[in-house]
């Protein structure tokens, strides 16, 4: 049956059209991947496994590849992904809207019930250019417009835009601490990252001063220790698993200046409304009742005294004081890209759900980029996405779909301009500001990193000597050796396609 099959085929090729044989490869072509073959076949990473993707844009000739289709953890070069789908979902100019109501009524300058803020996931209420005290500004001086001079009662959170679902699949537990892990909520403020100051005490031994900022959702403890003048700087955090505990731990010199780390909150909704209520207070009005996420008092909104009365009686009364825009998405991008910002990632891909179906969940984004990928032809085997960050372990692409992505938006004349102006540069900003530089891939490649444990990522855009246009996919898991190095060999290797030519 096998052998009848096999003949049975090899009658019908017999009768298919000759198909040319392909172009000789020139010899420069063939220089180029031995070089690259010696950068990716070193010894010293013989443990590790790469996945490259390397083609040129003006010719579709395909100049190297080692493992393409092979699915590698891409750490922050899913962040690629997310953002083309939410370029073509909401577009560059897409803009996240925040919105301040009184729900009371106003005397004397008093609002006797509640500030309720309610957003769809603005992700740049933070210090980045001062946003965070424009807008508070604006909405001090939105309120005093009002006739609000203070407020006799809450600071209302209403986040639900977004599922409370903050963590992301697969993220470790031992970094929800840090900034990067952040939590991402409808409301965010300062990237929902909260201050800890930690100042020595007046003599040895003694136990420092250290102070958190309120909203965060943690209970201090303080475990640190004075050291001697000129001792070493040994400050560390970790959260607790068991109770929102954030434990500080470590010593710092006699003498020394107070020094401010930053932790992730536990409620972003909380954390907003907090610091929301503290920053108006600094601008001169007065909140007297507590923050509160919508969550906890939303059984008050849905009982039948606290329905708005249309004929004016004495039922609280709802009404907008002042809304506020984001920037556009081409701005938020450029940081999300540049510095590798995971609760940018994280935000839009709730919003590209909400778009779709009302309801931003991170379920509801990937159902969204599926769909976008097989849209553009991208098999779906090709990839597994969790996130849309990059930060869990549980996400893998192979570089073939990377170059894939990258190639669309670099072809479509809708998102060429506007995504590579948010592509960090090498030798000059964002994440790869320091690499590269003194080679003719500095100023010249344009490229996304991405870093886990034991994972680094480099996919981009590169000009030859020629001025050829090339994408790139460079993808290193399960390396033993030097993060350090790993990026070394990715960046002998695209200094190789800076300096290819095909003239001889």
């Amino acid at each position: 049956m096998l052998i009848s099959t096999a003949i049975a085929a090899a009658a019908c090729a017999s009768h298919q059209p000759v198909k040319a044989a392909p172009a000789p490869t020139s010899s420069a072509v063939r220089e180029l991947r031995d070089d690259l073959t010696r950068i990716f076949s070193a010894p010293i990473n013989q443990r590790g496994v790469w996945g490259v993707e390397i083609r040129s844009l003006d010719t579709g000739e395909r100049l190297f590849d080692l493992n393409p289709g092979r699915l590698m953890m891409p750490a922050s070069n899913m962040k690629i992904l997310t953002l083309a789908t939410a370029a073509a979902t909401l577009g560059w100019d897409y803009r996240f809207t925040t919105t301040l109501e009184a729900r009371g009524t106003i005397s004397g300058g008093v609002l006797h019930g509640d500030l309720i803020i309610k957003s769809n996931g603005d992700p740049t209420i933070n210090a980045r250019d001062e946003r965070a005290t424009a807008v508070l500004d604006e909405w001090a001086q939105a309120l005093r417009a009002a006739g609000i001079q203070s407020i006799d009662g809450r600071v209302i959170g209403n986040d639900q835009a977004f599922d409370d679902e903050g963590i992301g699949a697969g993220w470790a537990w031992d970094y929800l601490q840090y900034g990067y892990a952040a939590p991402v909520g409808a409301l965010e403020f300062n990237e929902n990252l909260a201050t800890v100051t930690i100042a020595p005490a007046s003599e040895a031994t003694g136990r420092p001063v250290v102070t958190l900022q309120a909203g965060s959702g943690l209970d201090l403890l303080n475990h640190t220790t004075t050291g001697a003048t000129g001792t070493e700087d040994t400050i560390d955090y970790r959260r607790h698993l068991e109770r929102p505990i954030l434990e500080v731990t470590g010593s710092i010199p006699l003498g020394a200046q107070p020094e401010t780390r930053t932790v992730a909150v536990v409620n972003p909704t909380v954390f907003f409304a907090q610091s929301v209520k503290t920053e108006l207070a600094g601008r001169g009005i007065a909140v007297s009742g507590p923050a509160a996420d919508f969550d906890d008092v939303a059984a008050e909104f849905f009982t039948s005294e606290a329905v708005p009365d249309p004929g004016g009686g004495n039922r609280p009364k709802v009404s907008t004081i002042t809304k506020t825009e984001s920037p556009p998405l081409r701005d938020i991008a450029t940081v999300l890209m540049k510095v590798s910002q995971n609760l940018y990632a994280e935000t839009l891909l709730k919003a590209i759900a909400a778009a779709g179906n009302g309801l931003g969940t991170t379920e509801g984004g990937r159902v969204a980029v599926r769909k976008m990928l097989s849209d553009w032809g991208i098999p779906a085997d090709s990839y597994v996405m969790y996130d849309g960050s990059g930060l869990s372990r549980y996400n893998y692409v192979t570089a073939a779909t990377l170059t894939d992505v990258l190639e669309h938006l670099y072809k479509d004349p809708r998102h060429r301009d506007a995504f590579l102006s948010t592509l960090p540069i090498a030798g000059k900003d964002g994440t790869v500001s320091t690499r590269l530089r003194g080679t003719r891939a500095e100023g010249n490649a344009l490229a996304k990193t991405g870093s886990i444990a034991n994972t680094r990522a480099l996919s981009g855009f590169v000009k030859t000597r020629d001025g050829e246009m090339l994408v790139f996919s460079i993808l290193a898991n399960d390396f033993v050796i030097p993060s350090a190095t790993i990026n070394l060999m990715a960046d002998l290797a695209v200094e190789s396609l800076a300096n290819f030519t095909r003239r001889r």
